[in-house]
């Protein structure tokens, strides 16, 4: 059994609107979010073995704010290939990841993850899937268990979507 852990970067700042998109850093509200969404994944236990997050500073903030809450350090991969690349490129970054890797956690963008998520998952999977497909905000995190081997046998609407939570519904 294999679990990706599905997270949007928090709710950005567009108060230095001379900033390039990239280097847009995390709004106070986005800093809280992930705050929010840190604790519930380590209430959870819903812990990765290994972080793939997008070079974005509003990503690469939300993992910090996020990982800061879980106790423990997990190791991270700073991609490129995450920002605004979709969601086929995020599949098959995922599916690069090797053994003995378990569970994976993907931080990025709309409408990437929100595409991805609704891609993975199966058809079973309907009340979340019929969520995901509506909307997919800041700091939503969707929880996938696949039953697969190993990574690069993730396929299209092969995961069982299992969660799919926003700091909105958690606070």
């Amino acid at each position: 059994m294999k679990k990706l852990y599905v997270l949007r970067h928090a709710k950005s700042s567009w108060d230095a609107m001379d900033l390039p998109d990239h280097d847009r850093p995390l709004a106070p509200r986005g800093e809280r979010a992930a705050l929010v969404m840190g604790r519930y994944m380590a209430q959870r236990d819903l812990i990765p073995d290994m972080v793939v997050c997008s070079t974005a500073t509003r990503s690469v903030e939300t993992l910090r704010l996020v990982a800061g809450q879980w106790g423990r350090e997990v190791p991270v991969v700073r991609d490129r290939s995450l920002y605004l690349t979709g969601a086929r490129t995020i599949r098959q970054r995922i599916a690069q990841t090797e053994e003995p890797v378990k569970v994976v956690l993907v931080i990025g963008h709309n409408p990437d993850l929100h595409d991805l998520t609704v891609e993975l998952a199966e058809p079973g999977s309907q009340a979340h899937r019929r969520l995901a497909e509506t909307k997919f905000p800041t700091s939503a995190l969707a929880v996938f268990h696949f039953a697969i081997p190993d990574w690069p046998s993730l396929r299209s609407t092969s995961g069982t979507l299992v969660d799919l939570k926003t700091p909105k519904v958690l606070v």
